[in-house]
C-alpha cells in the first residue's frame, strides 16, 4: 500500500482522485424497462468500448484504475459504486435491496480485502447502496432515501462510524430515481449539479448554508444521467459528450470538463458516477 493510502482512503468528495475500483460490463444483457414495459437490447460490445474509454480517461488524468474480474452471474456488477462507500478510515459495506444484486457483495468484499482496505462498518438489517452516499465536506455525510436505501440502513451506518466524528443526514425524495447520484452530484469544491424540484427544502437549505453553488438540471433529464458525473479534483470533472448544457455551465465556472461517449451504458440504467468506486482521494 502506498504512503498516501497509509494515511487515509477517501477524505471527501472533491479532493484529488487517485485510485478507483471499476468492473467491465462484460455480461450486460437484455434488461426490462419497467417504465415502458419492454425489453431494451444492449449492445455488449459497445458497452465495453464505452467503459474502456472511461477507464482511459481516468488513467490519462492520473487516476489509477483497479479492475474487477466480472462474474458471469452478476449482470449489474459494472455499477461498482453501489456495493458500499469509502471514507477516510476505511470502507462501509452496504446491503443490496434487490436479489439480483446481492451476489455482488461477496465479490467486492473479497476484492477490498485483497486491496488491504479495512471494513469499518457493515449494513446487515437495513438497506444501503453507495449511489446514495455523498460527503458534503470532510465530516458531513448525506445519504439518500430513494428506491434502494432505507432509514434502518442509515441508522446502522451512523451507529458504527459516528465515533469517527461524522455527522450523517438522510435526504428523501419522492422521485423514482434509484439513487441520490441521479439527482445530486458534487462536481468540485462547493459546486453541485442538482435537480432542486425533487429534493427537500431542508437539504437545499443545508447546501445554501454550506455555500454551495448549484447548477440546476430539469426533472425531465434525470433518467438521462445529466447529474451522474465524476469529480477528479483540481477543478476537473468527467462528464459525457451529450450533456451539453451542464458541461457548458461547468466550464463557465472554470472547471475542466473531460468528455467521454457514454450512451449505450445508459440503457443499462446508470452512468459515469455509478461505474466508479473511489478507493483513494486526497
Amino acid at each position: 500500500m502506498d504512503k498516501c493510502m497509509d494515511r487515509y482512503f477517501v477524505k471527501n468528495s472533491t479532493g484529488i482522485l487517485k485510485k478507483v475500483l471499476m468492473c467491465p460490463p462484460e455480461y450486460s444483457h437484455l434488461k426490462k424497462d419497467i417504465n415502458k414495459n419492454y425489453d431494451i437490447k444492449i449492445d455488449r460490445k459497445r458497452c465495453n468500448e464505452e467503459h474502456s474509454e472511461l477507464v482511459d480517461a481516468y488513467r490519462s488524468n492520473g487516476v489509477e484504475v483497479e479492475l474487477m474480474i466480472p462474474n458471469n452471474q452478476l449482470y449489474d456488477q459494472v455499477f461498482s459504486r453501489d456495493f458500499g462507500a469509502c471514507i477516510k478510515e476505511g470502507y462501509i459495506l452496504g446491503n443490496f435491496r434487490i436479489d439480483i444484486r446481492k451476489g455482488e457483495t461477496a465479490d467486492y468484499e473479497q476484492k477490498m480485502n485483497e486491496l488491504g482496505i479495512p471494513c469499518i462498518a457493515r449494513c446487515r438489517n437495513g438497506y444501503f447502496e453507495g449511489g446514495d452516499f455523498w460527503m458534503l465536506d470532510d465530516k458531513t455525510i448525506a445519504i439518500g432515501i430513494l428506491e434502494r436505501t432505507d432509514q434502518k440502513g442509515i441508522d446502522e451506518i451512523r451507529s458504527q462510524i459516528e465515533k469517527y466524528g461524522y455527522e450523517i443526514m438522510s435526504v428523501k425524495s419522492s422521485e423514482k430515481c434509484l439513487h441520490l447520484d441521479m439527482c445530486f452530484n458534487i462536481v468540485a469544491e462547493k459546486i453541485a449539479v442538482i435537480c432542486k424540484e425533487v429534493l427537500p427544502d431542508e437539504f437545499l437549505h443545508i447546501l445554501k448554508n454550506k455555500n454551495y453553488e448549484l447548477i440546476e438540471v430539469d426533472k425531465s433529464n434525470l433518467l438521462e444521467c445529466y447529474c451522474n458525473l465524476q469529480a477528479l479534483g483540481n477543478g476537473r470533472v468527467v462528464s459525457f459528450k451529450n450533456n451539453k448544457k451542464v458541461n457548458s455551465a461547468l466550464r463557465a465556472d472554470g472547471l475542466d470538463v473531460i468528455e467521454v461517449d457514454i450512451t449505450e451504458m445508459f440503457k443499462h440504467g446508470g452512468g459515469i458516477h455509478c461505474m466508479t468506486f473511489p478507493l483513494n482521494r486526497i
